[in-house]
Order: structure tokens, then C-alpha cells, then sequence
């Protein structure tokens, strides 16, 4: 097996990659002024600081989201394939549930997906007591 065409389309590549930042170079306006520095989102001045603090649940919700999003996509490639796959891929993707389902109890144990009044009031309460 012979690495050549890897190799050319490597090249390839970088020749292409090369050619567009030199001519984007060469092409290029070179305005310096102040309000190039400025930032600039769809028409409306910014104001303030764009260091803006988010509170860690956001991204905790995030992290939840691709996790059990991303088991859907697993489930449905085990959808696909049940005449292939048989007894034993109904078995693997029982054991893929159920740690997935003590992942979610697990979340739902610490609290870590009760965001309402509520369960501020919980969270405040026990941290106090």
C-alpha cells in the first residue's frame, strides 16, 4: 500500500491553503483606523464589557444536553442496524440505557437539574442547615 496519493493531497492542500492567505494578503485593505477596532454586531453599537459572567448551571445544562443528545444518536444507529445485530445489541444497548438512566438518577439525586424557585430554596436551606 502506497502513501503517494496521501501525500499529494497533502500538498495539495497546503499549496491551496498558502495560495488563499497570500493573495488575501496581497488583496487586502490595510485600514487601521479606530473604528475597525471597534466591535460591531448587526447594526447596533455594543456597549459595556463583552466579559459578561454566566452562572455554571448554563453551562452544566449544556454538557447534560450533548451527553443525552448525544445518546440519542447512538440509539437510533442501534435502531437502524436490530436485524444485524440481533439478541446481543438488544442486551449491549439495554446495559448503554441503564448507565445512562443511573447517570440521570445520579443528576436528579444532586440536585444538579432542579433550577426553579424551589429547589433554590432547597439548596439555600441546606447549605444554611
Amino acid at each position: 500500500m502506497t502513501m503517494w496519493p496521501l501525500a499529494v493531497y497533502f500538498a495539495a492542500v497546503i499549496v491551496v491553503v498558502g495560495t488563499m492567505i497570500g493573495v488575501s494578503h496581497i488583496l487586502g485593505e490595510r485600514n487601521r483606523g479606530r473604528a475597525v477596532a471597534e466591535p460591531y454586531e448587526s447594526g447596533i453599537v455594543s456597549e459595556g464589557s463583552a466579559r459578561v459572567l454566566f452562572s455554571v448551571k448554563f453551562y452544566l445544562l449544556a454538557m447534560f444536553f450533548v451527553i443525552f443528545d448525544l445518546e440519542s444518536v447512538f440509539l437510533f444507529a442501534w435502531a437502524v442496524a436490530v436485524p444485524e445485530l440481533g439478541w446481543a445489541g438488544y442486551v449491549e444497548v439495554l446495559v448503554f440505557i441503564a448507565i445512562l438512566a443511573a447517570a440521570l438518577a445520579y443528576l436528579w439525586r444532586v440536585r444538579a437539574l432542579d433550577w426553579g424557585p424551589a429547589g433554590r430554596l432547597r439548596a439555600r436551606a441546606a447549605e444554611e442547615g
